[in-house]
């Protein structure tokens, strides 16, 4: 890990901080704070709100978790700000109806997950890395104080809001706490004393609502600083688990350098800017070269930020060989005792439906049927199309590799 650096000049802070940002208010706050920061030694305190709502993390977080750790780097300190409390209501930034409450449990499990797979990308050290939770001061608060809050913002203001004015025009219901949630999040940058708070570009109405409620409480107002949604590998929508156009934290680093060559080419330059820290100079040297080259250097450089002792030209020689559809050397080999293939319809053959389970490729025997009619699956290398199918024991033993769609491998042995 790279060591911090303190007293960087603020023009420097300034370039290195302002990289990819889509939104910057104001870039004269932050530099006004920076410059105080040098002069006073005062670390700034650096916001990010988090709502726990899934488990895992993907590349879209590491946009933002990589610019709070550019500031960790510069010897500030980042509060990453688990919204345990306020998960519970849903944030209905860009939503279309109202989001399905989740229970405090629920919140805390996902943010534990949320925690571990932050620490890839963020520095540990205590002098640059606060956890908070706002069930901290959220819970405690009685009916009086929700009332005192919700005094000092106006309806006409929330409702200034894209995503509410949409659904009021279309007739889609809005639930009374919807509109609580940015002056609920608000009111943690007041609890924060937060110099600067990030966020997708999705968040910018509630991140301005804390910059304005700070204000109100007589601090000085918050620098908003929002990074751009990365669009995943579909080329269209936002990366998201749910929609399979994800690259995750904790793929493996050969998964991890595959997805990335089918980065569009249309989104590289996006990608370099926000997940790497090449220069500019050289980005544009890459985009004005073949594509496949490019995405080979992005492949490598994102892969080495999370995997830094990885194999890289293994990782590649695997994504060749999987393109040109041959079998990778380097594959899972799963061991199956003798007893696990027993099949009492024929004691000699094994469904290859029951071998795609045993190989943890599908959970349960519709699955992998489902995954045979769909042409998903190969044997050796050749499509493998009957749901019905089987193979003898010697066949296994001779060897049998089963591949689930381009990139998921099993040998399988057959043990003692």
């Amino acid at each position: 890990m790279n060591e911090i650096r303190r007293n960087v000049p603020v023009d420097e802070q300034i370039e290195i901080l302002k990289r990819g940002v889509a939104d910057l208010v104001s870039e004269d706050d932050l530099r006004r704070k920076l410059a105080r920061s040098l002069e006073t030694g005062t670390p700034l305190r650096i916001k990010l709100g988090a709502d726990p709502t899934r488990p895992d993390l993907h590349l879209g977080h590491a946009v933002i978790l990589r610019k709070m750790r550019q500031f960790q780097d510069l010897g500030h300190k980042v509060i990453l700000l688990i919204g345990d409390f306020t998960a519970m209501i849903g944030d209905p930034s860009g939503k279309s109806k109202t989001r399905p409450p989740l229970t405090l449990e629920e919140t805390r499990a996902n943010a534990k997950s949320y925690l571990e797979q932050s620490r890839l990308v963020l520095r540990g050290e205590p002098e640059v890395l606060e956890i908070r939770y706002n069930g901290e001061w959220l819970e405690p608060m009685g009916y009086a104080d929700v009332i005192r809050l919700a005094s000092r913002y106006t309806v006409a203001r929330i409702l200034e809001r894209d995503d509410f004015t949409k659904r009021l025009n279309a007739g889609t219901p809005i639930s009374l706490h919807e509109l609580l949630y940015p002056v609920t999040q608000g009111y943690d940058s007041v609890a924060l004393h937060a110099d600067v708070e990030l966020g997708g570009t999705d968040q910018l109405f509630n991140n301005l609502v804390g910059r304005a409620l700070q204000r109100d409480y007589d601090q000085e107002p918050q620098v908003v600083m929002t990074l751009p949604l990365l669009v995943g590998l579909d080329g269209t929508e936002k990366m998201s688990k749910s929609l399979d156009n994800y690259v995750g934290l904790t793929d493996e680093a050969h998964v991890m350098f595959a997805r990335l060559m089918k980065v569009p080419d249309t989104l590289l330059d996006n990608y370099f800017t926000l997940l790497t820290d090449l220069p500019r100079a050289r980005i544009a040297e890459l985009l004005a070269g073949h594509p496949v080259a490019a995405h080979r250097e992005l492949a490598r450089e994102v892969v080495r930020a999370f995997h830094p002792d990885a194999d890289l030209d293994a990782a590649e020689e695997r994504f060749r060989a999987v393109a040109r559809g041959g079998i990778p050397e380097n594959i899972p080999v799963v061991t199956l005792a003798a007893a696990d293939l027993d099949d009492s319809a024929d004691p000699d053959r094994v469904s290859l439906v029951k071998l795609v389970v045993l190989a943890g490729l599908e959970p349960s025997n519709g699955a992998a049927r489902k995954l045979i009619q769909n042409r998903g699956l190969k044997l050796n290398g050749e499509p493998f199309t009957d749901p019905h199918g089987s193979l003898s024991r010697a066949q296994i033993a001779a060897g049998a590799v089963i591949q689930k769609g381009k990139d998921k491998f099993a040998r399988i042995v057959i043990g003692g």
